[in-house]
């Protein structure tokens, strides 16, 4: 994989984590006294930056296993999900049982909130989706291109097609650089894969800025534009309901962006909050998460692909974590200005 760097379990305290897991001596999900436990208390707070259609879904997904636990989730955009945190931190007051936020850096700076957490399978894990062994990613997303199929007569095949004059005018639409984590690892993505001139190229085809993938799919499925980059998670689900899209991975390169999910200290049902994480975490929600939603996985062994993607071909991309941090301020500026846009 192209700029991936291994993260170094012993630099993060992750061999610890995976410490004192006896191979199989718990359940997929957790031990039975967990279960007991988390049953007992019924009930657990989620906040997420992630979509809230397809947070509905592992929700319902979830209860089919454990149908005695609520699940009431608190869906914001990531900055605002952040300040949240922050702000109800900072007053004693956080609510959250389980937090699952899009960008890993941010996350990181607050894994002192949060509680030594490690799911049963956690060896299974790439060391290069962990930023800290409280965060796990249980969600795994991947960008791809989509276009609706009832306007667009000659797709794209690349993400350099994106650049090209015949889409120019607003056809293409651009979630913007500083709406979260994910569309932060694809923009990196962009700058260090297809070169330093991409989005001035791109920025020429005068595309229709969105502030986060659920406005972009939207437009798209309504014909406002034609054609977006966007995660596949979001039009998956919408052309497995019937909108009249198509979309592919491209050949250049997929970037992944690993969630951060974990346990704050103060959860004020901690059974349920570890028993949610593990089976998001497990085999079982993994599976359903790709085969269902479209996400991937950031799982050492796949259990499945999502539609149209090859692990023969596809080749994923996932962002230098120091470089992830490092970057991001300077060139965030320099795409606002690229694509002129102002917060």
């Amino acid at each position: 994989m192209k700029r991936r760097t291994i993260v170094r379990a012993a630099g993060l305290g992750l061999a610890g984590a995976f410490a004192g897991l006896p191979a199989r001596a718990q359940s997929d999900f957790g031990s039975k006294e967990l279960i007991e436990a988390a049953e007992k208390e019924g009930q657990l707070t989620y906040y997420t930056a992630n979509f809230a259609e397809t947070e509905q879904e592992v929700i319902k997904e979830f209860n089919k296993r454990f149908p005695k636990i609520k699940v009431a989730m608190v869906r914001a955009p990531g900055g605002q999900l952040i300040t949240r945190i922050k702000t109800e931190a900072a007053a004693g007051k956080l609510g959250a049982d389980v937090v699952n936020h899009s960008d890993r850096g941010l996350m990181l700076e607050l894994a002192d909130l949060f509680q030594d957490y490690a799911p049963p399978n956690a060896a299974d894990y790439r060391a290069d989706a962990l930023v800290s062994p409280k965060l796990w990613p249980g969600v795994t997303l991947g960008w791809a291109i989509a276009y609706n199929t009832q306007l667009v007569k000659n797709a794209p095949k690349s993400w350099m097609d994106l650049t090209k004059p015949e889409y120019n005018d607003k056809q293409i639409g651009q979630v913007i650089g500083p709406s979260g984590g994910t569309t932060w690892t694809r923009i990196m993505f962009e700058r260090q894969t297809l070169g330093e001139d991409y989005w001035t190229k791109q920025a020429a085809t005068k595309p229709t800025l969105y502030p986060s993938g659920a406005p972009a799919s939207d437009a798209l499925v309504r014909g406002e534009v034609q054609i977006a980059p966007l995660l596949y998670n979001i039009v998956w689900t919408k052309k497995r309901d019937g909108a009249p899209l198509d979309i592919f991975f491209p050949p250049e390169g997929v970037p992944l962006n690993p969630y951060a999910s974990g346990i704050p200290k103060t959860a004020s049902h901690p059974n349920a909050a570890r028993l949610f994480l593990n089976w998001n975490l497990s085999e079982e929600g993994q599976t359903f998460m790709i085969k269902e939603l479209g996400n991937v996985t950031s799982l050492k062994t796949p259990p499945a692909y999502p539609e149209g993607y090859d692990p023969k071909v596809v080749k994923v991309w996932v962002p230098d974590f120091e470089q992830y941090q490092k970057l991001h301020a300077t060139w965030m500026e320099d795409w606002n200005k690229t694509y002129g846009y102002r917060q």
